[in-house]
């Protein structure tokens, strides 16, 4: 008896430090919006979403603009531009129209996507750099070793 109310005392402790906001279908916004933790949108909503943690994207939904995110999990519809720190997952039926910029991008068979992904190469792309650098700056030692030893052998 004990156990059963300690149990529900935690997922009640744990259900209040997670954010949780939704936007239900029938909704209309515009404008800036701002969230902690995680939020789902069914509803339609024309302006910027920033959220670090997950923003989920009903099937209904409708989002015309900007999203920062930290995970975008959506089956709805979004064109505009869209920034995810973690991954960026596009489910069946959504439809994705924009540019994505997110080190994980997938999307389910039947899901659809036009636009670039950007998943990090600029990162590879200076790393290249750094390397190419790397490798103009350390000597030859074989060709240094080769006129030592044409030395050593002439009388």
């Amino acid at each position: 008896m004990w156990g059963f109310n300690a149990k529900k005392k935690n997922n009640l402790a744990l259900a209040e430090e997670e954010n949780f906001t939704f936007l239900g279908r029938g909704v209309d916004f515009k404008g800036v919006v701002n969230f902690d933790g995680t939020v789902r949108i069914d509803g339609r909503l024309e302006g910027e979403v920033h959220t670090k943690g997950t923003l989920i994207v009903g099937e209904h939904a409708v989002i015309k603009g900007l999203v920062t995110t930290g995970i975008l999990i959506t089956s709805g519809k979004i064109q505009g531009n869209i920034t995810a720190i973690e991954k960026v997952q596009i489910l069946k039926p959504g439809i994705l129209i924009g540019d994505v910029r997110s080190p994980i991008f997938s999307m389910e068979e039947g899901a659809h996507f036009h636009g670039m992904c950007d998943m990090g190469t600029s990162m590879w792309m200076d790393q290249e750099r750094q390397d190419r650098q790397d490798r103009e700056n350390v000597h030859d030692l074989a060709a240094h070793r080769g006129k030592v030893r044409v030395q050593d052998l002439q009388p």
